[in-house]
């Protein structure tokens, strides 16, 4: 079983939790409660269009504001790598990414413009001002390839 696919495995299993916490400020927030430097890729529809941004680097216990200001979508979509243990956080929804800094407009045809297709999971701000999004590896520790 590839390292995606495991950790795609414990997410559905329970194993790791992802999950809002009520809003401090109006705005969007990832906390990174792992004991590994992780990678962030979000996608969320703006006025224009699909648009997914990428990457945020957070250390073990950090958080990062990944959208200022009030939130203007319900839905955000977010692809996870972690750098130290291998494996990744993804989901059903796939939208375009590359392997440095970027910002793409559009989630279709991403191998033909040059980008990487890539799972995000959905998550569900509730319509709230504000938002938390904790990435909690439960067990303490990712799982050993």
């Amino acid at each position: 079983m590839s390292r995606s696919a495991r950790f795609h495995s414990i997410l559905l299993a329970g194993g790791l939790l992802l999950a809002g916490v009520g809003p401090a400020l109006a705005d969007l927030r990832m906390c990174n409660t792992t004991g590994s430097r992780v990678g962030i890729a979000l996608g969320y529809r703006d006025a224009q269009g699909w648009v997914t941004e990428g990457w945020w680097n957070l250390a073990p216990r950090a958080c990062e504001t990944l959208l200022r200001g009030t939130l203007a979508a319900r839905f955000y979509y977010v692809h996870a790598v972690d750098y130290d243990k291998g494996g990744e956080w993804t989901g059903k929804s796939v939208m375009c990414t590359r392997n440095k800094e970027f910002t793409i407009r559009g989630i279709e045809d991403c191998l033909a413009r040059g980008y990487e297709r890539s799972g995000f999971f959905e998550v569900d701000t509730g319509e709230q001002k504000g938002w938390t999004i904790q990435l909690t590896d439960t067990a303490g520790a990712a799982p050993r390839p």
